[in-house]
């Protein structure tokens, strides 16, 4: 029997009744359904809709559904609509006609858009504890690489040394922010619909705070027509991790090309890439693969939700029923992606002798060379043109800075002396960036103390909402 039978007389157009139920992928929000329905049934039991002996009965059944729920084909059912069909069902399956006062009160409107704060802010929880796993590993190899060198690029042209520790936080940094706003997220979804009813609140006297509280709400709603129509929630997560996904996409971009055998920087791990049918030498990247082209799907679930929420009226319409797939997708591709980029990080080799080799070429140390003019008196800009005009003579020459001999160096600028070469070593070049931020190794050293100091306070905020 249809939770809504009794206005109709005809039975649905069965391709329309299979083509509109949402049982086969709302069926994730079981858990979500069960902790939800419990607390109306204690707030229902307070106002004396429900006995003791009714509120006991019907959380044991909720209990037993839970707990079946756990084995996929208990949920081959071809009449439930949704989630709140089932459970109800089955509800009254288990106790009887009790299972029917479960709904006094309430309404899917509120039930759905309650499962699905409850599903993110769960999911979210489980996002930061792999967000800070994946920072510790990448923490890890940044300390494990210690003063160890590598070329910066800028328009994917070799720029100049940084360690290989600073190119890693610059990753850090970025899951930190992505971090910090699943944080923000988290804290505006977490206000409770339940007892908003189906538009304009609650038919009967329910402590909606009381509610909330047991569900670890900040508080309930504060509109009934937009707690049970909005959505802000899914959108502002699936923008989130599209955002992480960028992220993941520019890291696994960089590991592919330094994977490459033109780079040789790192070293690909055999349990996260695979062959070809065809050549028998080569060894892919596939799961970084994977994950960059994760990106799209993410970009698409945050752009599925903004359009399927524009111009919609007030307040809930079926097309809320096709938000939930984008969520359930973008929090299960996340899940999975971020426990590869774990497992590949823990394993990936890096040549350092060879980023150490490619970080003393190509004239990698041309602006500390112009910094020794500027040092000596002379202004960038005339500073930038001798040494532009000095790189030209080596590559005429074939030969780096360092070879060119103090009269070369003399008819670009006088003021060229013999303390010049000491400062176009690898250890000089990364010394001179000795500013906060910089990749001065010093410098490097004290941000990964605060990236540690950081991921150990944000552990402590996650295990709080445990």
């Amino acid at each position: 029997m249809k939770m809504w039978s009794g206005r109709f007389r005809q039975p649905l157009d069965p391709e329309f009744e299979r083509w509109q139920r949402s049982l086969p992928f709302d069926r994730r929000l079981v858990n979500e359904e069960v902790a939800a329905s419990s607390a109306h049934a204690r707030a229902l039991q307070r106002i004396g809709v429900l006995s003791d002996n009714e509120l006991a009965s019907i959380l044991h059944g909720l209990e037993a559904i839970q707990s079946a729920a756990q084995k996929p084909e208990y949920f081959n059912d071809e009449e439930a609509e949704d989630i709140h069909h089932f459970v109800e069902k089955r509800l009254v399956e288990l106790i009887g006609e009790a299972g029917y006062k479960l709904h006094s009160g309430r309404s899917r409107n509120e039930q759905i858009a309650t499962d699905l704060r409850l599903y993110i802010r769960k999911t979210i929880d489980e996002l930061q504890v792999l967000l800070l796993e994946l920072l510790d590993v990448v923490v890890a190899r940044a300390e494990k690489s210690g003063n160890s060198a590598m070329p910066a690029y800028t328009h994917l042209q070799a720029a100049e040394p940084v360690l290989v520790a600073h190119w890693l936080l610059a990753y850090a940094e970025m899951l930190l922010r992505d971090f910090t706003r699943l944080a923000d997220c988290r804290q505006r979804l977490n206000f409770s619909p339940l007892g908003s009813g189906a538009i304009a609140g609650a038919p009967l006297a329910l402590n909606r705070e009381a509610i909330a509280q047991e569900l670890a709400f900040t508080a309930p709603a504060a509109n009934s027509m937009d707690a049970t129509s909005d959505r802000d929630f899914a959108i502002e997560f699936a923008q989130v991790l599209s955002l992480l996904f960028m992220h993941l996409s520019r890291w696994a971009e960089e590991f592919i090309l330094f994977s490459s055998q033109e780079y040789s920087f790192v070293r690909l791990p055999e349990s996260y890439s695979t062959g070809s049918s065809a050549m028998p030498q080569k060894k892919n990247p596939d799961a970084l693969e994977l994950i960059r082209s994760k990106a799209a799907r993410m970009l698409g679930n945050a752009v599925s939700l903004l359009v399927t929420l524009k111009g919609l009226p007030l307040a809930y319409n079926k097309d809320l029923q096709e938000t939930q797939e984008p969520v359930f997708l973008a929090a299960e591709t996340a899940a999975q992606s971020l426990k590869t980029a774990i497992g590949f990080m823990r394993q990936v080799e890096f040549d350092y002798e060879r980023m150490q080799r490619a970080a003393q070429a190509g004239f990698m140390n041309a602006l500390a060379a112009a910094t020794y003019l500027v040092n000596k008196g002379v202004s960038f800009r005339k500073a930038h043109e001798h040494i532009g005009n000095a790189v030209c003579y080596c590559l005429e020459k074939g030969c780096e800075l360092r070879d060119l001999s103090l009269p070369e160096l003399r008819q670009f600028s006088p003021e060229f002396a013999e303390d010049f070469y000491s400062c176009l070593g690898l250890d000089a070049v990364l010394a001179c960036h000795n500013v906060t931020g910089g990749t001065h190794p010093a410098r490097v050293r004290e941000a990964l103390a605060k990236v540690r100091q950081q991921i150990s306070l944000l552990s402590g905020e996650v295990h709080a909402h445990a």
